[in-house]
């Protein structure tokens, strides 16, 4: 028999802004390495390697100016999303 629980949560206003920081840098990268992923797949190119992705979209992306906000949250997060689009594209 398995257990289940059901929880909520309750974030004080500076906690909502930061996980909607976290979640707007998240669905960024998701967005941006899932239009890559779908442009090399309408080329014909072969898939990219989570590494290469993480490599792209976030190591190379926060260097730049229109990307740099994505320094100021956690990469664990960030590399989560793209293990997710990677599962996804199975």
């Amino acid at each position: 028999m398995k257990a289940r629980f059901k929880y909520r949560i309750y974030p004080t206003p500076g906690q909502k802004y930061r996980l909607a920081k976290l979640f707007g840098c998240v669905r960024v990268v998701w967005n941006d390495s899932l239009a890559f992923c779908q442009q090399r797949y309408r080329s014909g190119e072969k898939k990219s390697t989570n590494s290469e992705l993480q490599k792209l979209f976030i190591t190379s992306a926060k260097k730049t100016e229109e990307r740099e906000w994505l320094s100021e949250v956690s990469n664990i997060p960030l590399q989560q999303s793209l293990n997710d689009l990677n599962q996804a594209l199975l």
